[in-house]
């Protein structure tokens, strides 16, 4: 556990805002970028990409073939599936305040923490919000900008605030 904390500290402290592949510039700072964070998450597959920026947990799993976007916020106990692509922006949040007790405050209350699911194959557009408690199915695709406040079915496309299915991938073509 030291030593993931000691990549997760060299990430967040040296590397996190380390430029893109794309610029002519960054020769080994984007692969120093998803080695530091393979080193440090609860579980992370194979071809993995780490963009600039990526505010992550250590206590996350990322999935095969999948990314952390640009300036995405990951909160722990987040499941990302495999071939998960993340537009820039991406919130996906687990905790929240407690509300209920009417006589205390609400900045007083509980921190509630309820994990966030991602399946495969899923495409994230640029400035998503998913809240906690949110299982998202497989083969999903998020509208930018959506909010995402309530699970998602397999195969459906999503947009808005909050969140409503416009229509599903597997609908015949018109």
């Amino acid at each position: 556990m030291i030593i993931r904390k000691i990549l997760y500290f060299l990430y967040i402290s040296l590397f996190r805002f380390t430029p893109e592949i794309y610029r002519p510039y960054a020769i080994i700072t984007p692969r120093l970028r998803k080695l530091l964070v393979e080193g440090f998450l609860n579980k992370c597959g194979n071809d993995v990409r780490v963009k600039r920026n990526a505010d992550v947990s250590m206590f996350i799993e990322l999935g095969n073939n999948s990314e952390l976007g640009t300036n995405c916020i990951i909160q722990s106990n987040t499941k990302i599936g495999d071939y998960v692509i993340m537009g820039p922006g991406v919130q996906i949040y687990t905790k929240n305040h407690g509300y209920q007790d009417l006589d205390i405050p609400i900045a007083l209350q509980e921190i509630i923490d309820e994990n966030v699911i991602i399946g495969d194959d899923v495409w994230i557009g640029a400035n998503v919000v998913i809240t906690p408690g949110v299982k998202i199915g497989n083969h999903v695709i998020i509208a930018a900008g959506g909010v995402v406040t309530k699970n998602i079915p397999d195969f459906a496309i999503v947009g808005g605030v909050p969140a409503k299915v416009i229509k599903y991938r597997t609908d015949a073509k018109n």
